[in-house]
Order: C-alpha cells, then sequence, then structure tokens
C-alpha cells in the first residue's frame, strides 16, 4: 500500500462505515505519537515558542484545505493539538490517517 502521507483524501459517501477497531490499530501503528482519544485520531506536537506553535497550526490548515478534510485544531503558545474525524461515518475512517500522516511528515 502506497505510504499514507502520499495518498490523497477522497469522498466518503454518507452511510460508509466507520473504520473498525482493527482497522484503526493497524493504521494507528503507522503513525508514531497519535492516540484515538474520545473517538478521535489525536497527537499533541510542542514547539519552542508562540510563533514555531502558530506556523505549524497554519501549515496544518494549508493541509486540511488542500485535502478537504478538517480537523479540530488547539493551538496554545507552545503546543498545538491536532484531531481527526470523519463526520460522515460517525468515526475514522482513512482520510483521517492520511491526513494525519501529511501533518507528521511537516513535523518530522
Amino acid at each position: 500500500m502506497m505510504e499514507l502521507s502520499r495518498q490523497t483524501c477522497g469522498h466518503i459517501p454518507e452511510g460508509t462505515p466507520a473504520f473498525t477497531n482493527e482497522e484503526v490499530g493497524q493504521h494507528l501503528a503507522r503513525l508514531p505519537g497519535w492516540a484515538v482519544e474520545r473517538g478521535k485520531l489525536t497527537k499533541t506536537f510542542s514547539f519552542a515558542n508562540h510563533y514555531e506553535s502558530g506556523a505549524f497550526a497554519n501549515a496544518v490548515v494549508w493541509i486540511s484545505h488542500r485535502q478537504d478534510h478538517h480537523p479540530d485544531i488547539n493551538l496554545g503558545y507552545s503546543k498545538v493539538t491536532v484531531s481527526y474525524s470523519t463526520h460522515t461515518v460517525n468515526g475514522l475512517s482513512v482520510n483521517d490517517f492520511i491526513c494525519a500522516a501529511r501533518v507528521e511528515a511537516l513535523f518530522t
């Protein structure tokens, strides 16, 4: 399977089932540091200062705009928490993991 960060998010129609726990586990293994919290794929990134955390948050916004898949972003002075879920499936889908991999590529 192509590396997640090189894939593109696609349309997921209403009624598509969310990933099973097994599928979530398989994809999560490919994203170190990410976890499922309250049903969302989440990671907190740490930075030296507010400028760096703001720049990172803006880059995440750019990714989500290009992929048409938008996370919740919590911006603090030196931390940014990014959380993905797919509303149409009421859970997690491949789009969440694709975007998380793209965000992870920014950071590493």
